[in-house]
C-alpha cells in the first residue's frame, strides 16, 4: 500500500516537529506525515541516556521561538529538553502525525510525477512502506545514530575493564567506587565528568587537546528575577532570549575578529575558575576560540569537581591500553575500571537513505545549499542543518519558517514545483559546516556534507541575525528560486540584488514576502 501526503518529513526530534508545527500554525492547509524510526519523540534527546546529558546551549536561544522554554535553568537535561518536545508536539496536534518505527531507506523524486517516492521499513514488522509526497523535508540531524566515533587503541584486547560509548550507554552500567577515564575533551566529556563524581571512586578526564572551556549561571540571574515579580512566561522567555542570543552573537564575533583578546578573557575565566592548583596547559587550546565549538558548564560544575580533588585531568596521547588502564606515549599509565569513548560522532546525512532526482543519485557533497535551507537541484525539498556556532534551533526555526513561506507563495500562485540550481560558479570547496569550525567531526563529515557557495544566497556565514533578515524579508522569487506551475511554465522573478556589508546578498525588501 502507498500513502501519500502533501509534505513528508524524515525525524521528529527537535527539527522534525519545529517544521510540523509551522506547517499547522502558518495555515499551508497542506497534510503531512512524520516517519520516525525510533519509537518516541526526541531524536538526539530520545538517544543519550549517559549521566548529566543536558544542552550546550542556553535554553532561551536551544528552545522554540514559537513556544515559550518554562524554567530558570540555562542548561536543561536530556528528559527536561524530550518533555518540551513532546508538549510542543502535543500543543500543535502533530503527534497524530508521527509513524514511529520507520526506518527511511530511500527517498526518491520523479518530475514527470511531480511528487517524491519515499520507502521506508517498519523495523518492528520489517515490512517495506511505500509513502509519496509533494514535498520533502530532511530532519534527521547530520549524525549517524547506530554508532558513534569510535577510533581503535592498540592493546584493547588485553583491557580487563570495560570499554563504552555514551552514544550508547549501558542502563545497568555500575561504576560506584570504580577509576573512570573518560577519553575526550568535548562537550560530552565535560558533562560527564561532574555527573560521575559523586558515585565513582576517581575521574580522568584524559585528552588529546584542551578545549574552551566557559562557565555560566546554572539558573538565569534575570528569569528569576521577573519569575519573582510574577512576569508572563511568554515575556520572561523572549526576554531572556533576546539578550542570549545578542550575547552569544557578541561573543562568536568578538572571537572571530579580536582572537588574542577572546582568548585572554576565556583563559582568564578559567584561571579564576580551577584555582592555583590546576595547570592551566590543560585549558589553553592551541587554536583560536570558536574555531572548534565553545563548551561551557553549568557553575562550573566541573571546575569545582577538579578542586576538591574528585576528579583530574590529563593532558596526553595513548599508546595503548594495558591489562589494568591506558599506557600514555609519555609513558605514564592510569588505572582504569571503566573507559568512556567520548570520541564524538558519525556524520551521516538524511539518517542513510539514499537520494534520487529523475533516478540520477545525489551526491550531498556535491551540492551546494541555498540559503542554508534547499540543495540545489533537488525539487521540493528543505533540508534543516542548524547553527554549528549557536544554538540549533535557531536556524531549524528560521528553515521552518521560510518553507512555510514558500509553501503558501505556491497556492497563492498556483506553483506545483520550487528548485534552486546553482552555477558552476556558485560552488566553493567548503562544507556547510567547515567554514565556521574545524572540530573533529566537521573534517570527518566532509565526504558527505554538502558545499557552501561563493557569494550570495548559496553562501553560509553562520549568523543568526543576518539570517533572519535574509529568510524572513528578502523575496523569495528572487531570480535564483525556480518555480514550475501545473503547465509546466517556470519562472524565476526578477534577479534583485544588493550590495551588503555581508557581501554579494540579494536585496532585502521593505515588505516581508
Amino acid at each position: 500500500m502507498t500513502r501519500h501526503v502533501d509534505v513528508l518529513i524524515i525525524g521528529a526530534g527537535l527539527s522534525g516537529i519545529d517544521v510540523a508545527c509551522h506547517l499547522e500554525k502558518e495555515n499551508t492547509g497542506r497534510s503531512y506525515a512524520v516517519l520516525e524510526r525510533r519509537t518516541a519523540i526526541g531524536g538526539t534527546w530520545d538517544l543519550f541516556r549517559y549521566p548529566g546529558i543536558r544542552s550546550d546551549s542556553d535554553m532561551y536561544s536551544f528552545g522554540y521561538g514559537f513556544r515559550p522554554w518554562r524554567g530558570t535553568k540555562m542548561l536543561a537535561d536530556g528528559a527536561g529538553i524530550r518533555r518540551y518536545i513532546e508538549e510542543t508536539a502535543d500543543e500543535y496536534g502533530v503527534t497524530p502525525h508521527i509513524h514511529f518505527g520507520r526506518k527511511v531507506v530511500s527517498a526518491s523524486w520523479s518530475s514527470a510525477d511531480n511528487r517524491w517516492t519515499v520507502r521506508g521499513v517498519d523495523e518492528a514488522t520489517g515490512a517495506e512502506e511505500l509513502w509519496t509526497a509533494g514535498f520533502l523535508v530532511g530532519c534527521t540531524g547530520y549524525y549517524d545514530y547506530d554508532k558513534g566515533y569510535r577510533p581503535s587503541f592498540l592493546g584493547e584486547d588485553d583491557f580487563t575493564g570495560q570499554i563504552v560509548h555514551p552514544q550508547h550507554w549501558p542502563e545497568d552500567l555500575d561504576y560506584r567506587g570504580k577509576k573512570v577515564v573518560v577519553i575526550g575533551s568535548g562537550a560530552t566529556a565535560i558533562t560527564l565528568v561532574p555527573s560521575m563524581v559523586a558515585e565513582a571512586g576517581h575521574v580522568t578526564m584524559l585528552q588529546r587537546s584542551p578545549s574552551y572551556i566557559a562557565s555560566i549561571p546554572a539558573d538565569d540571574p534575570v528569569a528569576i528575577g521577573l519569575t519573582k515579580v510574577k512576569s508572563p512566561a511568554g515575556l520572561t522567555y523572549q526576554v531572556g532570549r533576546a539578550r542570549n542570543i545578542a550575547v552569544q552573537q557578541a561573543s562568536y564575533q568578538l572571537s572571530r575578529k579580536q582572537p588574542a583578546l577572546a582568548r585572554k578573557m576565556f583563559l582568564n575565566w578559567v584561571r579564576m575558575a580551577v584555582g592555583p592548583g590546576i595547570d592551566m596547559r590543560h585549558f589553553s587550546p592551541d587554536y583560536a576560540p570558536w574555531d572548534q565549538r565553545l563548551c561551557v558548564v553549568p557553575d562550573g560544575d566541573l571546575f569545582k569537581a577538579l578542586r576538591r580533588g574528585q576528579a583530574s585531568v590529563v593532558t596526553d596521547t595513548i599508546d595503548a591500553f594495558t591489562e589494568n588502564g591506558i599506557r600514555l606515549s609519555s609513558g605514564t599509565e592510569i588505572g582504569a575500571d571503566i573507559v568512556v569513548c567520548a570520541t564524538g560522532l558519525t556524520i551521516q546525512i538524511l539518517g542513510g537513505a539514499t537520494l534520487e532526482v529523475d533516478e540520477e543519485p545525489v551526491v550531498t557533497r556535491e551540492r551546494v545549499m541555498y540559503k542554508g535551507a534547499l540543495l540545489d537541484g533537488v525539487p521540493n525539498a528543505l533540508m534543516v542543518l542548524g547553527y554549528t556556532n549557536a544554538s540549533w534551533t535557531l536556524k531549524a526555526d528560521l528553515a521552518a519558517e521560510y518553507f512555510c513561506k514558500v509553501l503558501n507563495r505556491m497556492r497563492d500562485r498556483g506553483y506545483t514545483r520550487f528548485v534552486a540550481n546553482a552555477h558552476p560558479g556558485d560552488r566553493s570547496e567548503v562544507s556547510v559546516m567547515g567554514g565556521a569550525l574545524s572540530s573533529g567531526y566537521i573534517q570527518r563529515g566532509d565526504a558527505v556534507m554538502p558545499r557552501q557557495g561563493t557569494g550570495g544566497p548559496w553562501k553560509v556565514v553562520n549568523s543568526y541575525f543576518r539570517d533572519r533578515a535574509y529568510l524572513r524579508k528578502s523575496p523569495i522569487e528572487d531570480g535564483v528560486l525556480t518555480f514550475t506551475d501545473s503547465t509546466g511554465r517556470s519562472t524565476t522573478g526578477p534577479r534583485r540584488a544588493a550590495r551588503t556589508a555581508m557581501g554579494r546578498l540579494p536585496l532585502i525588501g521593505s515588505r516581508t514576502d
